[in-house]
């Protein structure tokens, strides 16, 4: 028979394991999120010189309780494109399926293995992504794309190493978990990871300070 204290102890890790898994799933109304940020950012639209949006259905998979919405970004007077998705929902789905796991799965070779990088954002601010290239070879097409993603709360985009236990941690203030990818295209014969033209770079901060500055920051 258990003792008294055993007893205590198991009933307050039943306790504890309920009210995680119910801060996880959102189910405590204390950590609901503000559906206003989550929807200013699935309706924001980069802009940036001549690059025009379109929306595109997007082939993220998603986990529970998630949304991404993408568009695909074209500007007529370079010829450079770039696709960004904003994906949103509960920490534990957003912090999962990373692009180094989808793109392989979804028939990509990585090429360039995920790296971190620093980019500068207007005003002196700057943005910590991962950053890898990807590629598919069929008998008709070689697509190659270097994808950035990065994690945010509030506005502060970051890349941390185990991104699912860094923001479960934050739960408590942060129930909604904001994930953003740029992919843009690489020439097909490039070799290790040739450099950014200029304007794919400045597209790239432009779409991380504008998305940013969505959250109120």
């Amino acid at each position: 028979m258990l003792k008294a204290p055993t007893l205590v102890i198991i009933a307050a890790l039943v306790v504890a394991g309920a009210a995680v898994h119910g801060a996880a799933t959102q189910r405590w109304a204390f950590v609901a999120p503000d559906p206003a940020v989550t929807d200013r950012l699935h309706a924001l639209e980069v802009r940036f010189d001549d690059w025009q949006p379109a929306a595109v259905p997007t082939d993220m998979p998603t986990n529970e309780r998630s949304t991404a919405t993408s568009r695909r970004y074209a500007s007529p007077g370079s010829g450079r494109s770039a696709v960004v998705t904003i994906i949103s929902g509960i920490p534990g789905s957003v912090s999962t399926h990373t692009p180094d796991v989808c793109y392989p799965g979804a028939g990509y070779k990585t090429v360039v293995p995920p790296a971190k990088e620093t980019v500068d954002l207007p005003g002196g601010r700057t943005a910590e992504v991962y950053v890898a290239d990807f590629e598919k070879k069929t008998a008709t097409q070689h697509d190659r794309v270097r994808v950035r993603w990065a994690w945010s709360t509030d506005g502060a985009w970051v890349a941390p190493d185990r991104p699912r236990w860094q923001f479960a941690a934050q739960l408590a203030k942060a129930p909604e978990l904001y994930k953003l990818y740029v992919a843009v295209p690489v020439p097909a014969d490039a070799e290790d990871r040739p450099e950014d033209d200029p304007q794919t770079r400045a597209f790239v901060a432009a779409a991380l300070h504008q998305f940013a500055g969505g959250f109120g920051r």
